[in-house]
């Protein structure tokens, strides 16, 4: 499969392991729901340990997350630049470009 097409293989994994989809939903669930932080916060901390693990994958889908629960562009933006001093200029530009990406797959829906 292409690159950034995990939404078809987590399908996939649901018809064959349902129960395994739902175990994993209703744990990111509790997790998300086991303390005080809103629907925002939450997304961009997700999008903050993906750009520390180095993860293109969870970068794009949590950025695009982050985008649907409110989060500004520039918001996202900000948080890559807060990663600069921690993770290196190298990984640094790596997450720009998946954020950039992120940003600009969300942007046409955001016109419509």
């Amino acid at each position: 499969m292409a690159r950034g097409s995990r939404g078809g293989r987590y399908r996939a994994l649901g018809e064959r392991h349902p129960e395994v989809v739902a175990a994993y939903e209703a744990l990111t669930a509790a997790c998300r729901d086991a303390g005080p932080l809103g629907a925002h916060e939450v997304a961009l901390l997700k999008v903050a340990i993906s750009i520390g693990r180095g993860s293109w994958r969870s970068v794009h889908a949590h950025a695009r997350k982050a985008l649907e629960a409110g989060a500004s562009p520039e918001a996202l933006r900000h948080l890559v630049l807060l990663s600069l001093p921690t993770i290196g200029l190298p990984a640094t530009l790596d997450a720009q470009k998946w954020v950039e990406e992120a940003i600009a797959e969300r942007e046409p829906a955001l016109d419509s």
